[in-house]
């Protein structure tokens, strides 16, 4: 990989003073390169990304580790403070276009006023123009006249992408923004940030619960389960062999269109919260593999060959003792 664009290492999230909602997370995302963060609901993913974002809720706060953006260091600078210090910028698309655009407001009010904030060199309706070209909505000019309600979801999500874009990002994180599309716009809208990462060389954080769009889009993965990262891998090699019990478990549960259970396989009990994370390995209640050594203690950082690596003593890679 290149030099990283953005590089999160061992980043605690934490409410109040003990309670840890993200424990230890470290990653690296590379220009033109998109990296699929996936897990339950509840496991940190969300919270990871506003505390790259520099937006998390009052009262949590990063009590550990570090977020460099470009090299430098944004850990606790807000986004107005990482602009006056040149460090580049991360835009964020949020799961539901409905809730976050104006509804009484035009698309292309909406999106003039995100460009004279952010690009103060560009005619805001020339660049408005420019950015709905980008993410490929058709008849531009007239659209920007268009009302929220006037566009169907998957359009209201690529005026989302457009009002992101107008900071010209060195990276955009993606929280859930196909969740709420039906399959056929969820390919199209995945398509465009694939085509927006190669052209722009800018960096993407995918955030998602759904393998399946993670294996169409992604080039890396990062599995989190319990606040923190249990493997990592390229795509390719992770989806054909994991190392994690977890991952396992969670490919184990995509449906199989060929098999005559009417029954989808599922992972016994649910991901422990924040306050119910004891010592050892978070999955051990959880998981198959069990042993004595996976409730007590640190869990070592297992490898293989192919770069993949997974927080687990006994990796699917590995013989579980008798």
């Amino acid at each position: 990989m290149n030099t990283p664009i953005l590089s999160v290492s061992d980043l605690v999230v934490s409410a109040g003073r003990n309670l840890q909602i993200v424990r230890g997370t470290s990653f690296d995302i590379g220009p033109g390169e998109i990296l699929g963060l996936v897990g339950e609901s509840g496991c940190g993913k969300s919270m990871t990304s506003l505390a790259a974002m520099g937006l998390l809720p009052h009262g949590i706060g990063v009590t550990g580790g570090k977020i460099l953006l470009n090299g430098a260091d944004i850990t606790h600078l807000a986004p107005h403070q990482r602009v006056k210090q040149g460090c580049g910028r991360i835009a964020m698309v949020f799961q539901e276009p409905m809730t976050s655009l104006n509804p009484v407001l035009r698309i292309g009010d909406q999106i003039k006023e995100a460009v004279r904030v952010h690009d103060r060199t560009a005619s805001p309706p020339a660049r408005a123009r420019e950015l709905l070209d980008m993410v490929r909505i058709p008849d531009a000019a007239h659209q920007l006249d268009a009302f929220p309600h006037e566009l169907s979801g998957g359009m209201r999500q690529r005026v989302m992408i457009a009002i992101a874009l107008a900071c010209r990002p060195a990276v955009l994180i993606a929280d859930e923004p196909t969740t709420a599309l039906d399959v056929t716009v969820q390919r199209q809208v995945l398509g465009l940030i694939r085509e927006l990462c190669d052209s722009l060389d800018m960096g993407v954080l995918f955030i998602t619960h759904d393998l399946g769009v993670v294996a169409q889009l992604a080039d890396r993965v990062a599995v989190m389960y319990a606040g923190g990262l249990v493997e990592t891998g390229d795509v390719v090699p992770l989806f054909a062999a994991p190392l994690h019990p977890y991952t396992a478990g969670l490919m184990a549960c995509l449906p199989d269109p060929t098999s005559d259970d009417p029954l989808l396989p599922t992972i016994p009990g649910s991901a422990p919260r924040p306050d119910e994370i004891k010592d050892g390995c978070p999955f051990a209640p959880r998981c198959s593999r069990v042993q004595d050594r996976c409730r007590r203690g640190p869990v070592p950082v297992a490898f293989n060959d192919l770069g993949q690596s997974a927080r687990c003593h006994f990796p699917l890679n590995h013989e579980v003792p008798a």
